[in-house]
């Protein structure tokens, strides 16, 4: 089957003996509001609101990139875990909205804060964080890393296209970060699951600015290097993967709806994540949400939402956190963590 309904299941599997010492976001202060978009592009506020749940988001200023995000979000979770950058093993970096093509947005994140270590770019869209989280963990687990930073962020706002009313107002720009290091058995990654689907690449792409279809006056005129989404078929994918992948790791674990603390889906759309909950049977006072302010902030929508809960101290040792990443690809990740 194509489009991104074939029924793959992967398997779920157990990772622990892992914590988070520490967390960091970083938004830029450019604000831009429903009634922003109404003004300048003519959007309608009430059917943004309605469809997403979305009121604003922030764009990056003229003179930022993904780096510059990623680079103050890592700053902030190093300070946050009261960690010397210099004490940092690794640099996972998830974005698909790299600076540029190479050299990796890691490695200017690696140079701006003086880490003495391997940096290196993954890009899973809008479940690349969660990617990340995984493979970060993974070194930890080994013992080959004590110290392992994980930063997920982009700037969507370079890549969406100011004409497409359905997409355009979804998106907006952010960064966060989480910096890892062993703990006990009965932390970190109780169960996860990661999956990919490429029988849906074409439901959410930017067809143009890679080898397939170099960028060309041609292609910037037809605005193929902007992102283009079909979103009713994506909306109902997401729905599902995020129901059936959360009760895989759930049961894996052997655990239930009713024993996790927070909820903490990606943050793409709200009917999306109350179509889940409810299917879930999540209590709404257990699911976290921030995209009225942020939107879609692909890869550092989840670790921006562990940042403000950890911030407000609303995880205590011990609690169960469940986050799931999902998008282009199709990709998805759903990590239970315990805290």
């Amino acid at each position: 089957m194509s489009n991104g309904q074939a029924h793959i299941q992967p398997r779920t599997r157990s990772l622990t003996g892992v914590q988070i010492l520490g967390t960091g976001s970083y938004v830029p202060d450019n604000v831009v509001t429903n009634l922003d978009l109404r003004d300048s592009l003519g959007f309608d506020p009430e059917w943004i609101v309605n469809r997403t749940g979305i009121h604003e988001r922030r764009f990056a200023l003229p003179h930022q990139a993904t780096s510059d995000l990623c680079a103050e979000a890592a700053a902030r979770c190093l300070r946050n875990a009261d960690c010397d950058p210099a004490d940092v093993d690794l640099l996972v970096l998830a974005t698909f909205t790299p600076d540029m093509a190479f050299p990796s947005t890691a490695n200017l994140v690696q140079d701006r804060l003086k880490l003495n270590c391997a940096g290196f770019d993954i890009q899973a869209a809008c479940a690349g964080f969660v990617f990340a989280l995984v493979i970060g963990s993974q070194f930890v687990a080994a013992g080959t890393g004590k110290r392992v930073l994980v930063v997920g962020g982009d700037c969507n706002s370079r890549v969406i296209n100011p004409g497409d009313q359905k997409s355009y107002p979804l998106f907006g720009d952010g960064a966060g970060a989480v910096l890892l290091g062993p703990g006990t058995k009965e932390q970190g990654l109780l169960a996860y699951q990661i999956g990919s689907d490429g029988s849906g690449s074409d439901l959410l792409t930017r067809p143009a600015g890679g080898s397939r279809m170099p960028p060309t006056a041609e292609t910037v005129e037809q605005g193929l290097h902007y992102l283009t989404m079909d979103g009713r078929a994506i909306f109902k994918w997401a729905v599902r993967i995020l129901a059936d992948s959360t009760l895989s790791v759930l049961g894996h674990a052997g655990q239930t709806v009713g024993d996790v603390r927070w909820f903490v889906p990606h943050q793409a759309n709200v009917r999306i994540i109350h179509s889940a909950s409810d299917v879930l049977g999540f209590h709404r006072d257990a699911v976290f949400k921030n995209l009225e302010r942020y939107g879609n902030t692909s890869a550092g929508s989840v670790p921006i939402a562990l940042d403000e809960i950890n911030r407000a101290g609303n995880l205590q040792s011990g609690d169960l956190m469940l986050t799931s990443g999902f998008g282009s690809g199709l990709n998805w990740g759903t990590v239970l963590f315990r805290w």
